[in-house]
């Protein structure tokens, strides 16, 4: 039963102290995860959530000694006692090669079925608080995206835009000409997979409406622009909700953007506001 192998698997992945066996370990307990089909995922993340949980007997035993002692060796237990197995578990998961894209994936998959498993929101506490430490900017990569970038970063592209859909590559190729920008964040450990991704528009004067900025080609003069307009931005990993990649981009593409075209004073977006019209 691989829903059996797995719940062993992470039993033996705790109690491992060599560096290498459990590593060794990881890569095996991650790739059984990724042979198995949604219910058998489920079924490992159940037992994330139900066996490696705090234990309240523990918490409350610890605190009551720190509130005794009060010293440096109660508040280490305190720490111990207060953060669940399951995040050194999920420490050493992501140790195998692709852990992170695995567990990533696997808060994808909590926060789908949050509603109707009661034990998820704890787990999706654990694995946000991991992921937040992971994939905060100092991890992150900026790059600009254009029509050189590889085709299967280019093909993502067209996948996970958010906005306004991207009809084929004919229409990509248009958004990734020279009076447009495209700018990305990755991370080290998801290298072909964007995590955010934004266009821009780049214009002689502000624009006031999205369609020509989407139809219309290339202008081909040489009038230098005066204003970037932010049209459409999307993020590309479900699993990564609640981690916050928007404001750094933006501010960092701003940057790039002045030092690239010292022409450009000139900020603006086209993003929708909902329900604005009616208030």
């Amino acid at each position: 039963d691989p829903v059996e192998a797995a719940r062993e698997m992470l039993r033996d992945l705790l109690s491992e102290h060599g560096e290498a066996s459990g590593t060794a370990l990881a890569r095996e307990a991650v790739d059984l995860y990724r042979r198995m089909d949604a219910s058998g995922r489920l079924a490992v993340l159940d037992i994330l959530s139900d066996e490696f949980a705090v234990r309240p007997e523990d918490i409350l035993r610890a605190a009551d000694a720190f509130n005794r002692q009060r010293t440096q060796d109660a508040y280490r237990e305190l720490r111990a006692a207060v953060e669940s197995p399951r995040q050194e578990l999920l420490r050493c998961l992501n140790m195998a090669p692709g852990g992170t894209k695995v567990i990533v994936e696997m808060r994808e998959l909590v926060l789908r079925d949050i509603n109707r498993r009661a034990g998820f929101r704890a787990l999706d506490f654990d694995l946000l608080h991991l992921l937040s430490s992971w994939f905060n900017r100092g991890f992150l990569q900026f790059e600009r995206i254009d029509w050189r970038t590889s085709a299967a970063i280019l093909e993502k592209l067209i996948i996970y835009e958010a906005v306004h859909e991207i009809d084929g590559w004919e229409d990509l190729h248009r958004r990734l000409a020279d009076d447009r920008r495209c700018f990305a964040f990755f991370h080290p450990a998801l290298p072909d997979e964007p995590l955010i991704f934004v266009e821009v528009a780049l214009t002689k004067g502000l624009v006031g409406k999205i369609r020509p900025l989407l139809d219309e080609p290339p202008t081909g003069d040489n009038e230098k622009p005066d204003t970037a307009t932010f049209y459409s931005i999307s993020n590309c990993q479900a699993g990564l909700a609640g981690i916050s990649f928007g404001n750094f981009l933006i501010k960092q593409v701003v940057d790039d953007l002045r030092a690239e075209l010292p022409s450009v004073v000139r900020f603006a977006t086209l993003s929708p506001i909902p329900g604005f019209l009616g208030w």
